[in-house]
């Protein structure tokens, strides 16, 4: 991995670089930090509409002008809305790179916001879409038990209500509060010249606000365990369990990443053998982990059939147990540790997640490592760390559950193996 360049301009946008020898290609990704964490209930769903809005031009290039643009390239420009942050990037030749630069700032700069009926529209679009997919809305679901009443819990697409009657006026009053110079972080990497960036960076941020205002967001307060159900008419019955995990400047992330891997984020591991591949329950099951400024969730997910879920449930309370009360051979540690090393190796041979590596870390304040200070810090891990992180986030009375299916009695008779407080109503 060689060496990455950090450049703050007078007005505090941030630039950072790395360059990866024998590529042609460069990844550039403008980073503003600011999402759903960010809004009230008023604006709910504002930030990821905003972030649809870049699109639909500037004062110098159209919509249809901004596609052709990035289609003659044969490139492809996107964006993301997360809790915390919004994204705008593009993978491009090197030698389309000035024009690729010069188009992003001007839709994250000086959005025209122009066409919000058509975009309006295409976001309800997108939430209705997301409203009939309960492999989604699961997650969400358990969000709100985890984060009650903290926008945290909140889906990121936010209320169809809000979207419906957002202003072009009050699109404008979001995007001045949030996308200023200080809260903005341009990252590339590939055949890129440090130096070039900087210099298109100012040009670029002349016209940028000079400051903006954040509303300030209090760190969720913990309510222990609490579960959602909504009915629906499914097939399945898609599960989520989870709770509280770490913040994203922990120091036991990478053990948490470690015991990820073991309980359910490979084929080989303890719950995707015992679930799926030892009893045919469920054809999908796996872990996740979130990491937040100052806070975190895990969780599982299982989507599986009325007649399984129970005994999907006593299989998954048992896994947990083990995992809890058993220390971890040194043969499955050493799988799992190997398992996240190659992950993180095999990532960065990828120009566009190391520019994301990049951005998302100078914005969040987090100290860029070197690929052999990552693999050091997993390979530190023991199996003491791992049985401590497993008690502590895993803990049944600690736990919340969000399903979405036809009976929320079989709902509730599934959380009898985790504890008696986890299958009271909330």
């Amino acid at each position: 991995m060689t060496d990455h360049l950090i450049t703050e301009l007078a007005g505090g946008v941030r630039v950072v670089s790395e360059k990866v020898p024998a590529v042609r290609s460069v990844a550039l990704g403008f980073w503003i930090g600011t999402g759903s964490v960010t809004e009230s209930e008023e604006e709910a769903g504002l930030s990821h509409l905003l972030e649809h809005m870049l699109f639909r031009g500037t004062a110098r290039y159209g919509s249809e002008e901004i596609d052709q643009i990035f289609d003659a390239m044969g490139a492809e420009l996107n964006a993301g809305t997360g809790k915390e942050t919004t994204s705008v990037y593009a993978r491009v030749l090197d030698i389309h790179l000035e024009r690729a630069f010069d188009v992003i700032a001007q839709m994250v700069t000086e959005p025209a916001i122009t066409g919000l009926a058509e975009e309006r529209a295409v976001v309800l679009e997108e939430i209705a879409m997301y409203e009939d997919d309960p492999q989604d809305i699961v997650f969400d679901l358990l969000g709100e038990a985890v984060f009650p009443d903290h926008p945290l819990g909140r889906a990121i697409l936010g209320h169809s209500e809000v979207v419906a009657n957002a202003s072009r006026k009050q699109l404008r009053s979001f995007h001045h509060e949030r996308y200023f110079p200080q809260n903005l972080v341009i990252a590339a990497a590939g055949s890129v010249d440090h130096d070039q960036i900087v210099e298109w960076a100012e040009s670029a941020m002349a016209v940028a606000p000079t400051k903006g205002s954040l509303p300030a967001t209090q760190p969720p307060v913990n309510s222990g365990a609490q579960h959602n159900f909504r009915q629906k008419d499914t097939e399945q019955y898609h599960v989520c369990l989870g709770g509280v995990g770490l913040a994203r400047d922990d120091e036991r992330r990478f053990a948490l990443r470690v015991l990820d891997s073991l309980a359910g984020g490979t084929s080989s591991s303890r719950l995707f053998q015992a679930v799926r591949e030892q009893r045919g329950l469920a054809y999908s099951i796996f872990t996740f982990q979130s990491l937040y400024a100052a806070t975190g969730q895990v969780g599982l997910y299982v989507g599986t059939r009325g007649e399984n879920l129970v005994e999907v449930a006593r299989v998954i309370a048992d896994e947990l147990a083990r995992l809890r009360g058993e220390p971890v051979g040194e043969e499955e540690l050493t799988r799992a540790k190997d398992n996240v090393k190659g992950r993180v190796v095999l990532a960065m041979e990828s120009t566009t997640a190391r520019m994301e590596r990049l951005g998302a870390s100078i914005l969040a304040g987090l100290p860029i490592l070197e690929l052999d200070e990552v693999i050091d810090r997993i390979d530190a891990v023991d199996a003491e760390q791992v049985a401590a992180l497993a008690t502590e986030l895993f803990d049944p009375s600690r736990l919340c559950a969000a399903a979405i299916g036809p009976d929320e009695r079989t709902f509730r008779r599934a959380l009898e193996p985790f504890s008696a407080k986890l299958a009271r109503a909330s």
